[in-house]
């Protein structure tokens, strides 16, 4: 048996055409999937059943039905908004290659006919469309005017100002390339240009050599100045901050030995991608990741167990960059090792928006006051904060003993009636041991 318990994946979507948001309101245009980013995604969809539904690997995660999908166990969340449909497009492509089709997808009729599914046994995994309008967890950067006056705000920084201005000769160079679209660092054209580069074969042999490293590096500077922000729960983290609730419960129910989930996979964009690395305290070791993922990449959180003869979880994170990488391990909130799912969600959750009321009051600039989530409302009741913890924490703990005392007489009752029943050859089985988030 395997330390996993269970694993929520962020996947970015794969390849796809051209797409223009507006520098000034992040307002999208309209783009589609490409045989390339299908191919892609379905290739990510493939890494992640041989990490995580493969017997033979060290990250299995134990008790999965692995071949016939068990819709109890996986849930999937796809972003609907902005590249909605290349997002779908992508977790579709992905749940082929996780859950391949599979000629025991059949079903034996009344007359004693047999039916396999289409295409072999295509497995047919639900997704739920994530739509902006009815929730802004995968999208809340549209629409929202303190995000709008964030990105003025980075705009008008030194920092900024200076970058824009040692990118005059590359914007000077590449001119000629863009066909009459803006050059200017607000205006980043890296996806023009790497877009034609990648699917025009004209484009690809006219483009001048490192105009395409220096237009990704420019666009890495400005999506990064806009998906983050120096305090945790600033603005520029709204990308985060807000698929942060769906990974916190689902850790919660993966924990909990009653709850049959053990796979999440949320399909999106590039955004929270930048602002959980910087939340999390990842960008601060590791620079490099202070960018633009690359399509087809995943950011999975492990649940796992810990060492004997510690009784608590803990979570493994992990990036895999793109199709041509691995996945690699990242430590949180500057560990050297795996963090207490205990501590990463005392760290982490006051920061969550978890409803369209505390969004709609972090984008109209409401009082700190007047929802969780908010990073200086946090820090003035930071002494209530930590009393209400203590009491949480001293229930959950309470509650953990309350059930290990439980199983522990469940087990010796039903020890009892396998000594009664020895004779008949009737053994027991021992009770599950829990995996709750507690220590």
């Amino acid at each position: 048996m395997t330390d996993v318990l269970g694993v929520v994946v962020i996947a970015r979507n794969g390849d796809r055409t051209e797409y223009y948001q507006d520098p000034a309101t992040y307002e999208p245009s309209y783009t589609e999937t490409t045989p390339l980013g299908a191919a892609e995604s379905h290739q990510l969809g493939a890494f992640l059943r041989s990490v995580y539904l493969s017997a033979s690997s060290p990250s299995y995660i134990a008790g999965m039905s692995t071949d016939l999908v068990d819709n109890h166990e996986v849930h999937v969340h796809a972003k609907a908004g902005g590249e909605g449909t290349v997002v779908f497009d992508s977790a579709i492509a992905l749940l082929q290659g996780l859950f391949p089709p599979n000629p025991r997808n059949k079903i034996d009729l009344a007359n004693e006919t047999t039916v396999v599914a289409p295409l072999n046994g295509y497995q047919y995994v639900p997704v739920e469309t994530v739509e902006p309008g009815n929730d802004r967890s995968l999208e809340p950067w549209t629409s929202c005017p303190a995000f709008e006056k964030h990105i003025a705000d980075v705009y008008g920084s030194e920092e900024f100002r200076k970058t824009s201005k040692a990118a005059g000769p590359f914007f000077g160079a590449v001119k000629d390339y863009v066909f009459g679209r803006p050059t200017t660092l607000e205006n980043a054209v890296y996806d023009y240009v790497n877009t034609e580069l990648l699917h025009n074969k004209t484009y690809a042999h006219r483009l001048p050599p490192t105009l395409i490293e220096q237009a990704r590096g420019f666009a890495d500077f400005h999506e990064n100045a806009i998906f983050s922000d120096k305090e945790i729960g600033g603005i520029g983290n709204l990308a985060g901050r807000t698929i942060l609730h769906s990974i916190l419960s689902s850790l919660q129910r993966i924990a909990f030995n009653g709850d049959p989930l053990q796979f999440l996979l949320i399909e999106t964009s590039y955004q929270p991608f930048i602002s959980l690395f910087h939340m999390l305290e990842i960008a601060k070791e590791n620079p490099e990741l202070a960018a633009i993922p690359n399509y087809a990449s995943a950011l999975a959180l492990e649940l796992r167990r810990g060492p004997a003869p510690d009784t608590r979880d803990f979570l493994r994170v992990k990036f895999k960059n793109g199709t041509s990488d691995n996945f690699q391990t990242y430590h949180v909130f500057g560990h050297k090792s795996d963090i207490a799912v205990t501590e990463f969600i005392y760290r982490i959750e006051n920061y969550a928006i978890t409803s369209q009321k505390q969004w709609a009051a972090a984008c109209n600039g409401g009082g700190d006051d007047e929802y969780l989530g908010i990073g200086a409302a946090a820090a003035k009741t930071s002494l209530t904060a930590a009393f209400a913890a203590v009491f949480l924490l001293g229930m959950f703990v309470l509650s953990k003993f309350v059930k290990r005392s439980r199983a522990k007489n469940q087990s010796r009752i039903r020890l009892a009636d396998d000594e009664v029943s020895y004779q008949n050859m009737s053994y027991g089985t021992l009770p599950n041991v829990s995996r709750l988030l507690v220590s």
